[in-house]
């Protein structure tokens, strides 16, 4: 299975965004730009692009979401693969800093020698960790989930559930919130993380009052090698009927997903404006995505 890709939707400044944060993560780049032409948000400009060789889609596509702390992206600062990952971390939050958000400064916490949460000018969060180097190494970076508001609580159900949809998937670290740490119930998720195919993700419960909750902003975007693949994903995520469009769907927690043909990103990469254009007007009106019919519509004339 390829990398579950985080897909971030910006109103109209994806590029301005793609080139800052390529910009200030090492080994990073742009690797693609392609327009859609003639969606429901007019012309939407569709980045390709990786941060320390993770990849990320982001889109052009109006002002209908929002970013939130919901899902954010845990950087882990390692010191047994970077012995300047104190200093590393302290360079990036300051790129982060101007025109951003802090959510938790940057401290040390009994979770974590070196910690800090922050809201870039963007809207979109980032936690920079200075990790203990001690167990099984992660990844740089990792999507994470914040169950808040109505799912509240709903964390380790929401790993169990995900680790029974995904083949080869585990769970890793998991600690639990202590007595007396109220608002948030004893036994619920303070953090956990686990593994979907070969993508890692973290999670956590907060009982907090919040202004937010999951939405399209930030979506998790499944890479498909067949129909049957897509099948199977759409029948077990799809929760919310309403919320299908495009290859867009809920699940039962609020957590959008896109569940797409691997062959889709290859053909918007390599076809003409032409082919581009009718395989966008052939996939915006399905909900689950047909391999089958996009190929025709591509291929058509």
């Amino acid at each position: 299975m390829k990398k579950i890709t985080p897909h971030l939707w910006f109103d109209d400044n994806a590029k301005e965004a793609t080139e800052f944060y390529t910009s200030i993560f090492p080994n990073s780049k742009i690797t693609d730009i392609t327009t859609l032409h003639d969606t429901p948000s007019g012309d939407s400009v569709t980045i390709s692009f990786e941060l320390s060789g993770y990849p990320f889609i982001a889109i052009n596509a109006g002002p209908i979401f929002k970013f939130n702390p919901s899902i954010s992206f845990m950087l882990n600062f390692d010191p047994s693969r970077d012995k300047d990952a104190k200093e590393n971390l302290n360079k990036l939050w300051k790129q982060f800093e101007p025109g951003g958000k802090v959510l938790m400064p940057l401290n040390r916490y009994p979770f974590s020698e070196w910690y800090g949460w922050i809201e870039d000018k963007y809207g979109v969060s980032w936690q920079l960790i200075l990790t203990n180097p001690e167990g099984e190494e992660r990844p740089f970076i990792i999507p994470s989930l914040m169950f808040v508001g109505d799912v509240s609580g709903k964390a380790e159900e929401a790993i169990k559930f995900y680790l029974s949809v995904f083949k080869n998937s585990r769970i890793g670290q998991l600690a639990r919130y202590p007595k007396g740490m109220e608002p948030d119930k004893e036994g619920t998720i303070m953090f956990a993380d686990f593994m979907l195919g070969n993508s890692w993700f973290a999670t956590m419960d907060s009982a907090r009052r919040h202004d937010f909750n999951f939405n399209e902003a930030i979506s998790l975007l499944i890479p498909c090698e067949s129909q049957e693949e897509i099948d199977y994903y759409w029948e077990r995520l799809s929760a919310v009927p309403e919320a299908e469009q495009c290859g867009w769907l809920k699940d039962k927690f609020g957590v959008s997903w896109q569940v797409t043909p691997a062959i889709m990103d290859e053909m918007m990469r390599t076809g003409t404006r032409k082919q581009i254009d009718r395989l966008t007007q052939a996939f915006l009106p399905m909900k689950k995505l047909e391999i089958t019919k996009l190929k025709e519509a591509f291929i058509e004339g």
